[in-house]
Parts: C-alpha cells; sequence; structure tokens
C-alpha cells in the first residue's frame, strides 16, 4: 500500500477534528455529568434523555437536525454568519461539531458513573472545613473522577475519530476539507482499484482506537497511584 499526500491529509483531518470534539465537549461533559449524579430536579429525565439521544437516534437524523439548527439558514446557523461570519455546515468546524454530540453522551456516561462512586461524605466533610462548592469540586470531586474523565475522553475521540452517519450528513465529503477516515474508506469503496488506500485507512484506525484504549489504561492506573 502507498501512503499519498491525499491519504495523509485525510487522517491529519480526522485528528483535528476527533481532537477538537473532544477538548470542547469535556468540560460540558464533566459539568452535565456532575449535574445528573449529584442533583434531583423537574425535568431531570428528560435532560438525561436529551443527553442520551444521540445514541439511539439514527446518526442521519442527528445530522439532519444539526443541518436545520446550524446551517446557514438554520436558527443558530444564520445568528452565527450574521454576527460572527461563522459557517459550521460543510466546514470542518461542523465535523468537529458533528463528532462531538455524538461522543457526548458517551463521555457523560463514563464521567456520570466515576461521579456517582465517590462518597459524598468526603465532600460534605471538605466542605465543613470552610472550603467553598468550586474548590471541593477542584481538589477532592475531580481528583477522585479522574479516571473516570480519563475514560470518557478517550471514549469521545474514539467515537468522534470514527464518526460518519452524522458528518457525512452535515458536513458532507469534501477531499481536502470535511473527508474524514470513515468518509474516506466509505468513499474508496465506491472506486475499482482503492482497496490498497481503504487497507491503510482502515489500518490506521485500529492503530489510533488500540492506541487511545492503551494510553487510557495507562493514564488510569498513573492517576491512581
Amino acid at each position: 500500500m502507498t501512503w499519498t499526500p491525499e491519504l495523509w491529509g485525510i487522517v491529519a483531518l480526522s485528528l483535528k477534528v476527533a481532537l477538537w470534539a473532544t477538548i470542547v465537549a469535556l468540560p460540558f461533559a464533566v459539568a452535565v455529568a456532575w449535574l445528573l449524579a449529584r442533583k434531583r430536579f423537574w425535568g431531570w429525565q428528560i435532560v438525561n434523555g436529551l443527553v442520551h439521544l444521540p445514541l439511539v437516534l439514527p446518526p442521519v437524523v442527528t445530522g439532519y437536525l444539526l443541518l436545520v439548527v446550524f446551517g446557514r439558514q438554520g436558527a443558530v446557523g444564520a445568528w452565527l454568519y450574521d454576527l460572527f461570519g461563522i459557517t459550521l455546515a460543510f466546514r470542518w468546524t461542523g465535523a468537529a461539531l458533528a463528532a462531538g454530540i455524538m461522543a457526548f453522551p458517551l463521555m457523560v456516561r463514563a464521567i456520570r458513573l466515576a461521579i456517582e462512586a465517590v462518597d459524598e461524605g468526603l465532600e460534605d466533610a471538605a466542605a465543613t472545613l470552610g472550603a467553598s462548592r468550586w474548590r471541593v469540586f477542584r481538589t477532592v470531586t475531580v481528583p477522585l473522577i479522574a479516571p473516570g474523565i480519563i475514560a470518557g475522553a478517550v471514549l469521545g475521540f474514539a467515537k468522534a475519530l470514527g464518526e460518519f452517519g452524522a458528518t457525512i450528513t452535515f458536513v458532507a465529503a469534501i477531499p481536502g476539507q470535511t473527508q474524514t477516515i470513515p468518509s474516506a474508506i466509505y468513499g474508496l469503496l465506491q472506486v475499482p482499484g482503492q482497496e490498497g488506500a481503504v487497507l491503510a485507512l482502515v489500518a490506521v484506525s485500529i492503530i489510533f482506537a488500540m492506541g487511545a484504549l492503551i494510553l487510557s489504561e495507562w493514564l488510569a492506573r498513573r492517576v491512581r497511584s
């Protein structure tokens, strides 16, 4: 198999999309996970359902909804373009948005389980010593849930790297702009004689996935030690 500049560009763009999707989504995932784990309020089930909706909706439906909301004529998309000149549809930033939304439920679930495993008595004890809620969260909760955050980030990255349905619906598969590894594999499979390129991208996908899992295990052990 021969690595061409086009294949390297596809891999680089995929990493860029997955990294930004993970980086931007992770703080929101931590906040939502804490809210769902520590609070009970009217509408809790609705919030929980909305968070996990991308897991059960067909990815193409999610991509279509993103196009309706964030497209140039969408409610949010038109506002972003008119005020800031930002266009998400058919841009790599839109691919990152779609990948982040699809990865978000996995991140929230992993972090939420970690938060629920933390003894609230430890947080209460820190609060009785005069620590503010933010300081308790930063100095007590976060260190205890660090393995869960790492697991959520790795799951989110892996999901974002492999996202196809929502991404191709929202941003298409424009070579050099929005064509990620999954959409490139799909496109190359339709072209005779491209088996070598397909195998190269499949191999890279497997390497990245295994590397992410190994790294997460190593980081989790370092955090616990």
